[in-house]
């Protein structure tokens, strides 16, 4: 079983991951993100609950596990980054889909770990028992505290790089591996914990409720096109993360079990955060609407108030920094593997570099709320607001449509057949997903993009 290491010059030098299993937790890490623990509940509370959610899980099954696979796809054929795998498959034009996707995992990873930041600072809150009932008074002014500190955020800012700079240095078994199968196992236990805890709360009838049952009328074209540009960002697609994370996947592993496996994984836990959110909103009559500080407003003076608050406390937000961590290294791995890949760096030099120089382009959205908080730079948002705004809105969706594109009408049909029926033929899923990645996927992608645009 030597040989297949070695039919490739320069790619013993390149890791893999040791199973399937690692692979599939590597790839579970970089979807579950701030986006299904902090985003989901928010977005849904927004946009009335159930018909929202059972959108989100259509767009997840017609436009999520297509893409996934097809960045597998394209990942574990050529054994490269983004930029390299365009490269070698068809070049020209098309390169710029690779480095769209290293340019969206760079501007994303810089305020991501700010955002990341908060959580920690909230985590350190937490373990000195901040949000008990004595304290209950403070409670609401610490993130206006913690917005208007500028040395506080880029301290954990610089913190949370730091991490995640140690853990990609490590590579893919030793970093990226190791820490997805420690930190993803321990998430999932909390998450179980937390939801099953506010499934017997006073407010967990009325949270299934506000979660399953949908209200069609509540589904109007833009919560259509939140889910719809939510399951992109949730599964963490559009950018090649996932595309990076299958090359460096075993010839034997089944994609289509492993992409459906890590999406029905990614969806739960925003399911479960959603039942582990929703019961104590519900049970203390607050708005489930409360918009982007649900998690760090809201929920905090809710935990002043219960009874073992500050032990929930710190588990839910243990259960943030890791989600938070999980999907930073993955954000990073993207631009390290274009240096390794591309331009031939060490792994270790890449990684500091690389780190460094997102960090510094981190900072003024670091200080957006502070410093620069008179600063507005697309419409009304601040510096922090903005870039996720472009990043969201028309980096990772114009990726995965230019990646669809890619797979549907470009891509020789013979090597996406071959990968997808590597590990275990399964003979009609080949069909079903070249039809959904040339005529559905792209469409809805379309719709999503030329919304945001203003055009439609």
């Amino acid at each position: 079983m030597t040989h297949h290491h070695h039919h490739r010059g320069s790619q013993p030098l390149r890791g893999r991951w040791s199973s399937r299993l690692g692979f599939i937790m590597a790839a579970a890490g970089s979807a579950v993100g701030l986006g299904n623990i902090w985003k989901f509940p928010y977005v849904t509370g927004m946009h009335g609950g159930g018909a929202f959610v059972l959108f989100y899980l259509f767009c997840i099954a017609l436009i999520g596990i297509p893409l996934m696979v097809t960045e597998m796809i394209i990942g574990r054929h050529t054994r490269k980054g983004p930029v390299g795998a365009f490269k070698r498959l068809k070049g020209g034009v098309w390169e710029l889909v690779g480095w769209l996707g290293v340019c969206a995992g760079f501007v994303i990873l810089s305020y991501y770990s700010v955002v990341a930041g908060w959580t920690v600072d909230y985590l350190w809150l937490s373990l000195q028992g901040t949000f008990s009932q004595q304290h209950a008074q403070q409670v609401p002014h610490l993130f206006t505290g913690l917005l208007a500190s500028d040395l506080s955020q880029l301290f954990w800012q610089a913190l949370f790089m730091l991490a995640t700079v140690l853990i990609v240095i490590g590579g893919v078994k030793k970093g990226l591996e190791r820490a997805n199968r420690i930190l993803m196992p321990v998430l999932f236990l909390i998450l179980v914990g937390l939801a099953g805890f506010g499934l017997f709360s006073a407010g967990g009838s009325q949270a299934l409720q506000f979660l399953f049952s949908p209200d069609w009328s509540k589904l109007d074209p833009p919560a259509m096109l939140e889910a719809l540009g939510h399951a992109f960002f949730s599964l963490s697609l559009g950018m090649g993360a996932i595309l990076t994370y299958g090359s460096y996947a075993d010839e034997e592993i089944s994609i289509p079990k492993v992409a459906v496996t890590v999406s029905a994984m990614d969806t739960l836990v925003a399911l479960l955060s959603g039942l582990a959110i929703f019961p104590i909103v519900f049970t203390y009559g607050m708005a489930p609407a409360a918009g982007p500080g649900l998690v760090f407003k809201t929920l905090p003076i809710l935990f002043s108030q219960m009874p073992g608050g500050s032990v929930i406390a710190v588990l839910f937000f243990l259960l943030l920094v890791f989600a938070a961590l999980t999907s930073a290294i993955s954000l990073l791995e993207v631009v390290v593997a274009y240096y390794c890949d591309e331009r031939k760096w060490d792994r270790r030099r890449a990684t500091v570099v690389m780190g460094l120089v997102i960090f510094a382009i981190g900072v003024p959205s670091a200080l957006s709320n502070n410093l620069l908080k008179d600063w507005q730079v697309i419409g009304e948002r601040n510096v922090l607001d903005s870039v996720d705004f472009v990043a969201t809105n028309y980096l990772l969706p114009l990726g995965g449509l230019l990646i669809t594109l890619f797979a549907g009408w470009v891509l020789t049909p013979a090597v996406a057949k071959a990968e997808l029926t590597k590990g275990t033929a399964i003979g009609w899923f080949y069909p079903l997903w070249r039809f959904l990645i040339r005529y559905v996927s792209p469409v809805l992608v379309a719709l999503v993009l030329l919304n945001k645009v203003g055009l439609f």
